[in-house]
């Protein structure tokens, strides 16, 4: 799930952006819980580039409605991992890691190419896929259910508070609507993108200055 904002023309660069965010989000879980031995993802078609397989009807219109949208999740059967607890973990991490990667890669090239209000349409294509990914991830990252942030959480504690933590899921969705309508969310994604921007940038800086002029 992710923000986006603006007019026309920004939000079509921002869906343009949007897309490969989206999709590799989804394939790494896919791809994730496929190479620790679940069929699930392959099986309902999900261990796929296809954006068709992985975009959400309803997910689209919710970001022209709210700004906010989702793509469809991947079918992961924890069942099938010869650990559940760290199967579900890694599984849970590879979405948020595919963003903070893409991230990455819109960093450097942003700092190869200078600003966006220099370069036009490019750099606001890099900028906008930039914060689009740090925008995913640090929402994913959130442990509410049924983001990936709750899986996380839920298998890193002790198996009784794990229990408890998972009866709050049929919530998930309603404490979700409450953080977008009171414009919570804001002030719960705001400093972990920021946090997560300062963690990536020396990283970019250093790949930036690799890279031939």
């Amino acid at each position: 799930m992710t923000p986006l904002g603006g007019d026309l023309g920004s939000l079509l660069v921002d869906f343009l952006a949007l897309l490969p965010a989206f999709v590799l989000h989804e394939f790494s879980h896919a791809l994730v819980a496929t190479a620790l031995g679940d069929p699930t993802p392959r099986r309902s078609g999900r261990l796929t580039l296809n954006p068709l397989a992985h975009l959400d009807l309803v997910g689209l219109l919710m970001l022209y409605v709210f700004r906010f949208g989702w793509a469809r999740p991947v079918p992961i059967n924890p069942y099938h991992f010869r650990n559940r607890r760290s199967g579900m973990l890694l599984v849970a991490l590879a979405g948020p890691l595919a963003n903070l990667v893409m991230a990455l890669v819109g960093l450097v090239v942003r700092y190869r190419l200078g600003y966006a209000g220099a370069l036009g349409l490019a750099g606001t294509f890099w900028s906008s896929f930039t914060w689009i990914n740090l925008s995913l991830a640090a929402f994913n990252l959130i442990p509410v259910p049924p983001l990936d942030g709750s899986r996380i959480l839920s298998s890193l504690l002790p198996g009784s508070q794990a229990y408890a933590f998972s009866r709050l899921e049929q919530y998930g969705w309603v404490l979700l609507l409450l953080l977008l309508v009171t414009g919570a969310i804001g002030a719960v994604l705001r400093p972990l993108v920021v946090l997560l921007a300062g963690g990536l940038q020396p990283l970019a800086l250093f790949l930036a200055r690799l890279l031939p002029a």
